[in-house]
């Protein structure tokens, strides 16, 4: 995973008619058509819901538990609330209406896979935003990626508040 950055997670409910075509995993289309996909699915989605867990939360709980942190907020916002969710990998605990974990989701469920898309995307759109406050390490590249360039920046500069202490950054 990013060596910088939240962890991002997205819930939507699809109209059952929508008519978005091409819909994937995120980590299987380009950039170009995951960001020409965004606002498709922001029109047709009929609620969004975002939540982001932070580095400070990452670095407290794991990087797992920030997920499941992330999840619980983007369900919560959906509005209307849906009667079940659909969660790509496994079931969330304590969630406040049922759900069913699907392995493979982001391969096998529109909503998942849009889900995916507009996660990705905004997390990406924060990465890029973060490295016009300071661009030594790249992030419209590497969107907090472990890449070359970023691992020498880290040796350069060392670690800001941005970057991920957990997972131990210090080259």
């Amino acid at each position: 995973g990013p060596l910088a950055g939240p962890v991002m997670a997205c819930a939507l409910i699809l109209p059952k008619g929508h008519s978005i075509v091409g819909l994937k995993d995120s980590k299987k289309l380009s950039k170009k058509r995951r960001e020409a996909l965004y606002p498709i699915i922001q029109r047709q989605a009929l609620t969004i819901g975002i939540g982001i867990s932070d580095v400070v939360t990452i670095d407290q709980f794991n990087i797992r538990e920030a997920t499941f942190i992330a999840m619980k907020v983007a369900i919560s916002k959906l509005d209307p609330k849906p009667e079940k969710a659909l969660i790509d990998g496994e079931h969330i605990k304590d969630l406040f209406i049922p759900n069913e974990g699907i392995v493979g989701g982001d391969n096998k469920v529109d909503a998942i896979k849009a889900a995916s898309i507009i996660a990705k995307v905004t997390r990406d759109k924060i990465m890029v935003n973060k490295n016009i406050e300071n661009n030594k390490y790249k992030w419209d590249r590497n969107k907090g990626y472990g890449t070359k360039d970023h691992l020498l920046a880290i040796k350069n500069y060392g670690i800001t508040y941005f970057h991920r202490k957990s997972f131990n950054l210090h080259i």
